[in-house]
C-alpha cells in the first residue's frame, strides 16, 4: 500500500486576485466578516492559516452602510491619547460622519486573528467613502485574466 503525502501550498503558488464590494446599504457586520474570509483566503480550497492567501479588497460607499438597532448612537469607540485623563470617546455616527473608512478598518481587524499575519493582511484591504477609487488597473486585469481562462477552456459568454 502507498502511502500519499499531504500537499503544502508554497508562498509562489498563491494567486490573487482584486474583489470590489459596495458597502452602500449593506449591513456593517455581515460585509465585515465577509471580507475577513477573503482577507484570510477562507474562501479557497488551498487554504492554510499560515500563509498569506487572500485577495485584495476594495470597499466603496463606506459612508453609506447601515447598521441594525441602536449601534448608530449606543456604540462607542475608545482611544486614549497617552496624557493622564486622555480617555476619547467618539460614538459610531460621529466616526461615519468624520471618518467612514476607520469603522471598516475596525470592524475588519476585529474579525482578524491577533498576530502579524493580520496586520499585513489588513493592508491588503483598501477602503474609500465614495464610489471612486484608483485601482482601476487592477480589477481591470483581474478581469481581464478570468476572461482569457474562460475563452481558454471553450466557455464563451
Amino acid at each position: 500500500m502507498k502511502r500519499m503525502k499531504t500537499y503544502s501550498l508554497k508562498a509562489g503558488e498563491i494567486q490573487k486576485e482584486w474583489q470590489v464590494f459596495d458597502a452602500d446599504g449593506q449591513i456593517l457586520g455581515r460585509l465585515a466578516t465577509e471580507i475577513a474570509a477573503i482577507l484570510m483566503g477562507k474562501n479557497k480550497p488551498t487554504y492554510s492559516p499560515h500563509l498569506d492567501m487572500g485577495d485584495f479588497v476594495i470597499v466603496l460607499n463606506a459612508a453609506k452602510v447601515r447598521v441594525t438597532g441602536n449601534k448608530i448612537e449606543d456604540k462607542i469607540y475608545y482611544r486614549h491619547t497617552g496624557y493622564m485623563g486622555g480617555l476619547k470617546e467618539t460614538t459610531l455616527r460621529q466616526m461615519l460622519e468624520r471618518r467612514p473608512e476607520r469603522v471598516f478598518e475596525l470592524a475588519v481587524r476585529g474579525m482578524l486573528p491577533r498576530n502579524k499575519l493580520a496586520r499585513h493582511l489588513l493592508g491588503h484591504m483598501k477602503v474609500y467613502a465614495g464610489p471612486e477609487h484608483p485601482h482601476g488597473a487592477q480589477v481591470g486585469a483581474s478581469t481581464k485574466r478570468q476572461r482569457a481562462t474562460a475563452v481558454a477552456a471553450g466557455k464563451t459568454e
